[in-house]
């Protein structure tokens, strides 16, 4: 349905103008400077010709067929200029015009309108509120940008019309091409997930770039980008935050989810690399435009002066890469080539004269080399260096079995190599650091398209007791579920809970501690306490009757003193078990893209450093266990300097658990499990505390 957008054989300008500057003008002009082959139509019931071409004064007088409708019209003309564009038989609208939803809400009203119309005759509408698209294959500059780009391998899918014109100049000042560029505006029908999907079959597009501001279905956007990664890289920017991340959160996963942290974890999921700045997002684009991708992580640096040499081997070990480690042959086989001041190591250093032959001498070692997956160079201009003709080398020199990206840093000296490398294939920054970035931004993306088969585990579980639980208090109109209850949830989906039972008298309490045995944790059971800590509600490693009298009656009293409102159900008797790190694993479940499951350390890891992690559901043991590893926190979870580790397993086992809990019941708005305590392999991992929020 697409192909009558990106390749129409004939285009009508609804609103050509004869009048320089006109939107209407530039896109009649665009058409024709751009080269395009197909027959143009300006429509203009007050001009007889627009810039040389017979202008028609509706589109009724046409007998052909309409492939493509441009709309330049205002606002209170949109809704007569599309019905005269679908009657005349075109398949697509580009709606140019602004003032829609974006004005607010009688705008939102004519662009449903105008949504609808086109639904009810099965045509596809970019916009409105857009600048146009470009498809350099066919010469189609359908918008009113300046100038159509050279063709290239990047697609650019835009949520911003000005960010488009920028993207435009951008190529043109880096000397790049484009494929496609695609600015989708308010995007009342077309949407990024429907040219994801296209641009992901689209033959001439290597690499997919995206501005995005909203993304309106969460479900549908993470399946068409995953289709896309799988196929090519999926680059993009986001700007603004999440509606769920502004919502009030009660629990610490809500709260630490933040306001962009979906977006986060959904492009994680789906394989697409998240460009942090304007400037990444090309940077990475071209990386992976022009060149294959890492086969490992290990980097091997080239370089005519020491400081940038050193400034590239620290981006390489903060971007979580590897500075590759030569071998005595590799060494060797260089030191026979280079001047004996040379060094050998990683960074290579040529020397501030080397001329193109000892980069060469360089470059061709690196790529013969097994132990070296990535090559960056660097060049800073010295007075002996000549930046075009090291370029040329370089790039005639190219094996083409590993990434080779360049810096040649400064200014006017080197912009002429800096061209030759562009034209040549080759990605080339203005500092060692931003070369690293796109390398890790390739490694990063290789290893998501080399990641094993997803297999989400079906485990074996009580659904229908949970179902229960859930009925009865959402009847009830009590959507906290709290530590009894809570468990109760947890131990029917194979959770390991303490033996407990609630006590609404002290002798009860004393009962049940005799039953379960010593030690014994207490803990006041109360819908209207969240933090039972805080309020002087919990006491552990009670290991006597005297004691469990003593505690339950201080207890009481103190929280009938801090808290005389709340309603208090008795105390909460458990079994102490053995002892272990804790940790905390729960989900916030976000309006567009589901439940998202949290993992992180307890104590001050949660609390004041915040190092967590997160994960779309549903979740395999492979994702569970990156988890685990993107923390900061991963070498305590291992065990180092004489500690002994735990059972990572038992807690990607658990975030499966919830995974599976959470999907089944989306009801469950926020599951804390804080502690989650976690002892080496062996010994199972068990529940110290659950809270659990419902959809009101």
């Amino acid at each position: 349905m697409l192909d009558e957008l990106f390749r129409p054989e004939e285009v009508a300008v609804i609103g050509a103008s004869r009048t320089p500057g006109k939107v209407g003008h530039d896109i009649v002009k665009n058409l024709i400077e751009g080269g395009y082959q197909g027959l143009i139509l300006p429509v203009n019931p007050g001009a007889d010709e627009v810039l040389g071409l017979t202008c028609l004064k509706s589109l009724a007088d046409h007998h052909g067929k309409v492939d493509l409708a441009i709309l330049a019209v205002p606002r209170a003309a949109i809704l007569k200029a599309a019905e005269e564009a679908i009657k005349a038989g075109a398949r697509s609208l580009v709606v140019i015009t602004a003032g829609f939803k974006e004005t607010g809400p009688e705008g939102a009203a004519i662009e449903q309108q105008l949504v609808g119309l086109c639904r009810a005759r099965q045509v596809r509408m970019l916009g409105p509120n857009c600048l146009g698209l470009i498809n350099t294959a066919h010469r189609l500059n359908a918008s009113f940008a300046g100038h159509i780009p050279r063709p290239g391998m990047i697609s650019v899918v835009s949520q911003s019309g000005a960010l488009s014109t920028a993207i435009l100049d951008l190529v043109a000042g880096r000397r790049l091409g484009l494929a496609k560029m695609i600015s989708i505006g308010n995007k009342a029908d077309l949407s990024e997930i429907d040219f994801f999907r296209a641009l992901a079959r689209d033959e001439k597009t290597k690499v997919i770039v995206g501005y995005l501001e909203d993304i309106s279905s969460g479900d549908e956007f993470v399946k068409a980008a995953e289709e896309a990664s799988s196929k090519k890289p999926v680059v993009v920017l986001k700007s603004g935050t999440t509606k769920a991340g502004m919502q009030a959160a009660s629990s610490h996963t809500g709260v630490l989810a933040g306001s962009d942290t979906a977006y986060g974890a959904a492009f994680k999921r789906s394989g697409v690399i998240r460009a942090d700045t304007f400037e990444a997002l090309f940077d990475y684009a071209t990386a992976f435009a022009m060149q294959p991708l890492p086969k490992g992580d290990r980097v091997l640096i080239i370089t005519n002066a020491g400081g940038p040499g050193t400034m590239a081997a620290d981006a390489v070990e903060k971007a979580g890469l590897k500075v590759a480690i030569l071998d005595r042959n590799t060494a060797s086989a260089l030191r026979q080539h280079l001047p004996s001041a040379a060094s050998t190591g990683n960074p290579v250093d040529v020397l501030g004269d080397a001329d193109p032959e000892r980069y060469v001498t360089a470059l061709t070692t690196a790529q013969d080399n097994g132990e070296v997956d990535a090559i960056i160079i660097i060049l800073p201009p010295q007075a002996m260096t000549r930046p075009m003709e090291t370029a040329q080398a370089i790039a005639d020199n190219l094996h083409g079995n590993k990434p080779v990206l360049v810096s040649f840093m400064g200014g006017e000296s080197v912009l002429p190599g800096r061209a030759a490398l562009v034209e040549s294939g080759l990605p080339d920054y203005p500092s060692p650091e931003r070369a690293v970035g796109a390398l890790k931004a390739m490694h990063e993306y290789a290893t998501w398209r080399n990641r094993p088969t997803r297999v989400v585990t079906r485990f074996r579980v009580n659904r229908r007791r949970v179902e229960r639980i859930i009925t009865r208090r959402i009847r009830s109109g009590r959507f906290q579920i709290g530590e009894v209850k809570g468990k109760s949830i947890l131990q029917a989906y194979g959770f390991q809970i303490p033996d407990g039972h609630l006590a609404v008298t002290v002798d009860e309490a004393v009962e049940i501690a005799e039953r379960i045995g010593y030690p014994v944790a207490m803990k006041i059971v109360s819908p209207d306490i969240v933090h039972k800590t805080d309020l002087g509600g919990v006491r552990l490693n009670v290991t006597n009757a005297e004691t469990v009298r003593d505690y339950f009656d201080l207890m009481m009293l103190r929280i009938r003193q801090r808290a005389p409102e709340a309603r208090i159900e008795g105390i909460y008797m458990e079994k102490m078990l053995n002892p272990g790190l804790e940790v905390i694993i729960g989900m916030s479940r976000d309006a567009q893209f589901g439940p998202m499951l949290m993992f992180g350390l307890g104590g001050i890891f949660v609390e004041t450093m915040k190092d967590v992690t997160f994960h779309l559901a549903p979740i395999t043991e492979d994702e569970a266990l990156q988890m685990l590893k993107a923390t900061r926190s991963y070498e305590i979870l291992q065990g180092k300097r004489g500690q002994k580790g735990v059972d990572l397993g038992a807690i990607a086992n658990g975030l499966q658990r919830i995974s599976q809990l959470t999907t089944d019941f989306p009801q469950i708005t926020e599951l804390d499990i804080n502690p989650f305590i976690v002892g080496e392999a062996g010994h199972d991992p068990w529940v110290a505390d659950v809270r659990l929020t419902l959809r009101g």
